[in-house]
């Protein structure tokens, strides 16, 4: 079933052509995702989708399916900022959740005993308990607890887990999704990726994160040069048959060339043409112009800084606690950083990541303890929310605040123009106002700022928002070479486990646990203790739901069906669990990628299938 044509769609941003003539198609139970450089249409078009954007031209076409419910999640969510999180949540027409709104609010005041009756019959009416169950679920997954915060005392992360709770809520059949994991932690990605993983969802998306992208996605349209490109399969098979049009691309170009080139002597020799034949092959001509006239260059951002030099002493931590009210954040932390040193900070968020940051660049006093920073250590803070660019200025004048030339590593100096350049702002966009420029582009730029100190010790507070990979995987580059330290706060996975061989792990209660290994070991080695945990849970159950089984109406049928049960999702947990393993490997081909993915989608139905049973039976006890 068709959910979505788009036809011959087009759109210009003043001199600037985003996309031209692009066709698009969206079917049922499709995972899909729009991959493309920053600043080159990949929000508009999802607007164009959406209907908050027109296509230019008298022939374009955006055909929805009568029958089909669309809910999308902006990059930049637009929330009513005097309500409060519960209005904006159940800001919803459907019957249920309206249900489930009053009776939330008469759950505030329950003394009123006539509003909480007729709360309650409008949710038995609407069957609405079940659905409430898993709006709770929703909502405690993105750890949304006060509903009665108003949206505008909320952090511009916290506003996107609300709009997204919202958008899940409404249970829409199609989901357009912009970044949808950015200011998510690593938890609540992984329970969304399984979530999106459902077959009876189709779903829309940009983002950045390429594991997810190679889990959920089976396919993938790029973007580029205002051109679409369709690929059937996830982000790996997206990666091989890209390089290989590109290189069909060239191949093409090269004979076009010499075609071209041939046809130039003709026009140049042959006099004005008059016969049909001659006209042609003068027309012909100019279309072969048009088609060596295209630039296939790649701009690459380049990345080449100098660190300063750094001497032994470099950071410690003796002894750092610190604490507000009944909040315990760091308790009793040591530590002394290395030459060279990666680490990742992980915790859920609201465990403090960024005030342990704050104290050990002293911006932030401990309560006990102190933090020793050496006399050669620069610090280079890329902050979550510290990205503070005057909207008014033009994006050289930004650079050229903060210096006029840049010494980069090889001895050399660079003009602020030339350097901005080696971060894909050309001559002429380097005149834009910084308001006019994406939320990529903007991070871009602030990213520039941060590195132009040439600092030593380099901290990364989720560096990934926003950037698109061609610059993700220049970082990266740039990274594995830096001589200084790294500390890296990040939700993306793959760029944790490229860069990072040590994690600090915030548990809560103020402990900080010291991992020596990469994300995904961690989270392997999580999964186990996870799966022990429940395997001794289970063991335990039987005896006693065998005692209550005779209080009961379950029969001796339904008690040998529990038991089986239990046995099964317990072996299906395991299957599932071996075959996420197998996604760390890296020489894994997109075929495996892809089989990999149907299998444990296969695993995660029978789970979900077995786990409703289980719980019908669990309630007649």
């Amino acid at each position: 079933m068709n959910y979505l044509t788009l036809e011959n769609i087009t759109k210009h941003y003043g001199e600037k052509t985003l996309f031209e003539g692009v066709d698009l198609y969206v079917d049922k139970g499709d995972k899909i995702a729009l991959v493309a450089k920053n600043g080159t249409g990949k929000s508009t078009l999802l607007k164009v989708i959406y209907g908050e954007e027109s296509s230019e031209g008298e022939t374009a076409k955006v055909m929805l399916h009568k029958d089909v419910r669309m809910g999308m999640l902006l990059q930049d969510p637009k929330l009513p900022q005097d309500a409060n999180v519960m209005e904006a949540v159940f800001d919803s027409d459907t019957p249920a959740i309206q249900a489930i709104k009053r009776y939330e609010r008469a759950m505030i005041f329950p003394e009123n005993q006539e509003e909480m009756q007729a709360a309650i019959a409008e949710m038995e009416t609407h069957k609405a308990w079940d659905y409430e169950a898993r709006i709770k679920e929703i909502l405690s997954r993105f750890n949304i607890s006060d509903l009665n915060q108003r949206i505008h005392e909320l952090s511009g992360g916290q506003q996107k887990r609300v709009a997204l709770a919202k958008v899940l809520i409404e249970e829409p059949d199609f989901l357009i999704l912009d970044e949808p994991t950015n200011h998510l932690d690593l938890d609540m990605i992984e329970w969304l990726e399984e979530y999106l993983q459902s077959p009876n969802l189709t779903v829309f998306m940009i983002t950045h994160d390429r594991y997810f992208l190679d889990r959920v996605c089976n396919v993938i349209y790029e973007l580029d040069r205002g051109q679409l490109f369709r690929y059937r399969g996830n982000y790996s098979y997206f990666l091989e048959k890209k390089a290989a049009r590109e290189e069909n691309t060239v191949a093409n170009l090269e004979k076009n060339k010499k075609l071209y080139k041939r046809e130039l002597d003709w026009v140049r020799r042959s006099p004005q043409a008059r016969g049909t034949k001659a006209k042609a092959r003068v027309d012909a001509f100019y279309d072969i112009k048009d088609k060596v006239s295209v630039n296939l260059s790649e701009g690459e951002v380049k990345m080449d800084f100098k660190a300063q030099r750094m001497g032994k002493k470099i950071l410690e931590a003796h002894n750092v606690s610190k604490r507000f009210g009944d909040l315990t954040i760091v308790e009793k932390f040591d530590y002394k950083f290395k030459k060279r040193e990666r680490v990742g900070l992980v915790g859920a968020n609201g465990t403090g990541k960024s005030t342990i940051i704050n104290i050990l660049t002293q911006q932030l006093k401990p309560d006990t303890g102190k933090i020793v920073v050496g006399d050669t250590i620069v610090f280079g803070h890329y902050a979550q929310d510290g990205m503070q660019l005057n909207e008014d200025k033009r994006v050289i004048e930004v650079i050229k605040d903060i210096a006029e030339v840049i010494p980069l590593a090889n001895g050399k100096n660079l003009t602020a123009a030339s350097f901005l350049e080696r971060f894909l702002f050309d001559r002429k966009q380097q005149q834009v106002y910084v308001s006019q420029l994406s939320g990529g582009e903007k991070r871009r730029l602030y990213l520039m700022t941060v590195l132009m100190a040439n600092p030593n010790f380099l901290i990364l507070d989720e560096p990934t928002n926003d950037l698109d990979i061609l610059t993700l995987n220049v970082l990266e580059d740039f990274l594995q070479e830096y001589q200084g330290c790294l500390l890296v706060v990040t939700h993306d996975r793959y760029f944790m486990d490229k860069l990072v061989d040590h994690l600090f792990i915030l548990e809560g209660d103020g402990e900080i646990r010291d991992y020596n290994g990469t994300y995904s070991e961690y989270r392997a080695m999580k999964r186990e203790e996870e799966l022990e945990a429940q395997r001794m849970a289970r063991e335990s159950q039987p005896k006693e739901k065998k005692v209550r089984s005779d209080k009961t109406g379950l029969d001796y049928e339904q008690r040998k069906e529990l038991n089986r049960l239990e046995k099964e999702i317990m072996k299906l947990e395991e299957k599932k669990l071996k075959l996420s393993e197998k996604f760390n490997d890296t020489s894994l081909s997109a075929d495996d990628i892809t089989q990999l993915s149907i299998e444990i989608g296969e695993i995660q139905n029978k789970l979900e299938e077995k786990e409703m049973r289980w719980m019908e039976l669990g309630e007649l006890m």
